[in-house]
């Protein structure tokens, strides 16, 4: 299949390289295989050094409209050292905010750590995440990553993304108009076709103006087909980062490209939950921990910086690479909330990075620190927030109002009503009230014989998409549950499963939450109002589940008994390190969305409203 025609752009455009890759199916193409630089005409002698603008964001999942809730702030620490929640997001921001950033830096980049989209809110969901792509075009977002949720709807949907078309199933959206696909690269240089043991997408690119190169390499984490549905990865392998990385580099390397950045959906977690709080206060990579430290250290010194994603975390750190060398590993939170700022100064006699320093910015929610391409001896990185109190970018309001007149028949109705916030991602207790939710609704709309005959219902945490906020969005009014609101809660449409698993099983996938592969960040079940357990965080490992604390409709739960279990697909294909999870006498029930909108409909109305769950289901100890 050709490849689509060129089109024109006033940004750079990146050279995407190891020509003749085989790809998935006959769906992804090689991007257009020449460069050209920004700017014509006759240049000065360049000066030895110049400075690079690294702009980068991680983790959008399509929140085009600002994140509703607690969802859509950012920690911010003060000048009196107290911190405050400050609303942050949304693509008519985050462009205005890139935009003004990129004023004054001839050599500018803008690149993203993946999840760009999937898991997203109806407004771009419902469209297949169309709208999403169009704004990162409008954005000139010049190189991504792949992300875990690129693959939610398998490699061939990815595919279109990248090189265009309308979708297989639903057609074109808007009459008289193609969906364009991408402008910018998707990178997955980790991820292989099983079939052909080639990359299914360009595995690096490289960024070329007046002479300047800097390649970029692009991974998703090597457990991707632990965090997605089956059907997502089917037919495609996941390699180690730290080897594929390594390996592209060299290549690069060999084609005079020194100066390289790594973009690893992968990540960690800082110390401190405040974006503007130094990484380093007790030594370079002091204030952060997680598989990103391990993945850092073994990278090897001929790339200059990475651009992380995954955990939604905010931090600008130092982690000495394997020759001992300060090197940047940078995060910006997630949903558009916050940027990434970074000088890459680049040395025209070597063609390599002058490797830069981390620096918080210079006071609580400034604006970009200016960094002067006559100053290359003062490199700055830091975190800047997204700010709803700056001029909104008129392309950007155009096209949320555009899909939104195609989405408000369906996102506008209402669902149900709640007297109060009812927190989910937004939370960050281990039993979070919109999880307790989630799972009532589960257990209640799975419970009858014919349904599945479920006894209790778990919920994995990474499914809690948003919180559910009492404040009206639109019209709605307050209190009001929209389809578009609970959609943006559960975006993925999974089918509900209800399967046998024998107390032992259950027992043993209580403990999985903090051992095995979730030991480092544990991920906390979300259970029905029948199931309670102790959780003891001054132990370590499985030890911090007591099996004999956990209770089911009050009474101890039997190792050798069989028990009906509701969850999600996800959950019962073993996702998430959840293996013990894996069940027989499999019964496929409705979507969890449905199972959601049902209870919401049937269990509130406006003269009785849900209030927020109670907690007590986990008792936390420590």
């Amino acid at each position: 299949m050709p490849a689509k025609p060129h089109r024109k752009r006033a940004a750079t455009r990146i050279w995407a390289g190891a020509a003749g890759l085989a790809t998935v199916g006959a769906l992804v193409v090689a991007m257009p295989a020449t460069a050209h630089d920004r700017g014509h005409g006759h240049h000065p002698k360049p000066d030895p050094t110049v400075d690079v603008q690294l702009l980068s964001f991680n983790d959008l999942h399509g929140n085009l409209e600002p994140p509703a809730g607690s969802a859509g702030t950012v920690t911010e620490r003060q000048a009196d050292g107290t911190v405050k929640s400050v609303p942050a997001g949304g693509m008519e921001y985050l462009a205005t905010s890139l935009r003004t950033a990129r004023k004054g830096h001839p050599y500018s980049i803008t690149a993203a750590g993946g999840d760009m989209i999937g898991a997203s809110p109806l407004l771009s969901g419902l469209f297949h995440d169309e709208p999403t792509i169009e704004a990162l075009n409008k954005l000139k977002l010049d190189v991504t990553a792949v992300g875990n949720h690129e693959f939610d709807e398998g490699a061939t949907e990815l595919a279109r993304m990248q090189n265009g078309g309308c979708h297989p199933t639903e057609g074109c959206y808007e009459k008289g108009k193609k969906f364009p696909g991408a402008d910018f690269p998707y990178l997955a240089a980790n991820v292989t076709s099983e079939k052909t043991g080639k990359p299914i997408l360009k595995p690096y690119t490289v960024w070329k103006k007046n002479g300047v190169k800097i390649g970029f390499i692009g991974v998703t984490l090597e457990g991707t087909p632990n965090v997605v549905t089956a059907s997502g990865v089917k037919g495609l392998k996941f390699a180690d980062e730290i080897e594929t990385i390594n390996k592209y580099a060299k290549e690069l390397d060999r084609q005079g490209v020194k100066s390289i950045v790594a973009l690893i959906h992968e990540g960690g977690m800082p110390v401190s939950s405040a974006y503007n709080d130094s990484c380093d206060t007790n030594g370079p990579g002091s204030g952060i921990s997680g598989p990103i430290v391990d993945i850092a250290k073994g990278i090897t010194p001929k790339v200059d910086a990475l651009i992380t994603g995954h955990t939604h975390q905010a931090y600008v750190c130092t982690i000495p690479d394997p020759a001992g060398n300060p090197r940047l590993v940078t995060s910006a939170a997630s949903f558009g909330k916050l940027y990434t700022d970074t000088t890459l100064t680049y040395d025209r006699r070597t063609n390599d990075i002058v490797r830069t320093a981390a620096r918080p910015p210079k006071s609580p929610g400034s604006p970009a620190l200016s960094t002067s391409p006559t100053s290359p001896k003062s490199p700055v990185s830091a975190n800047h927030i997204v700010g709803r109190d700056q001029p909104k970018a008129p392309d950007m309001t155009q096209l949320i109002a555009r899909w939104g007149t195609l989405a408000a028949p369906v996102a506008n109705r209402a669902q149900g009503y709640i007297s109060g916030d009812i927190n989910g991602r937004g939370s960050d207790a281990p039993e979070k009230p919109l999880g307790d939710l989630i799972a009532d609704a589960q257990l209640a709309g799975l419970s009858a014989p014919d349904k599945g005959g479920a006894r209790l219902a778990l919920m994995n945490p990474g499914g809690i998409r948003s919180d559910l906020v009492y404040k009206a969005s639109g019209s709605e009014g307050d209190g009001v549950v929209t389809y578009g609101e609970a959609f943006t809660v559960q975006p993925f449409t999974n089918m509900m499963n209800v399967v046998d698993l024998t107390g032992a099983q259950l027992l043993t996938a209580l403990q999985q939450q903090v051992s095995g592969v979730n030991e480092a960040a544990p991920k906390i079940l979300q259970i029905s109002k029948n199931l309670t357990y102790t959780l003891d965080l001054t132990k370590s490992g499985a030890a911090r589940v007591a099996v004999g604390t956990v209770r089911l409709n009050g009474a101890a739960v039997d190792p050798a008994a069989t028990y009906r279990v509701a969850m999600n697909e996800f959950l019962a294909g073993g996702g998430d390190g959840f293996p013990a999870l894996v069940g027989t006498n499999k019964l496929v029930g409705a979507s969890d969305l449905d199972v959601f909108d049902a209870y919401l409909a049937s269990n509130s109305s406006a003269s009785s409203p849900l209030s927020p769950p109670a907690p007590g289901r986990i008792t936390v100890v420590g």
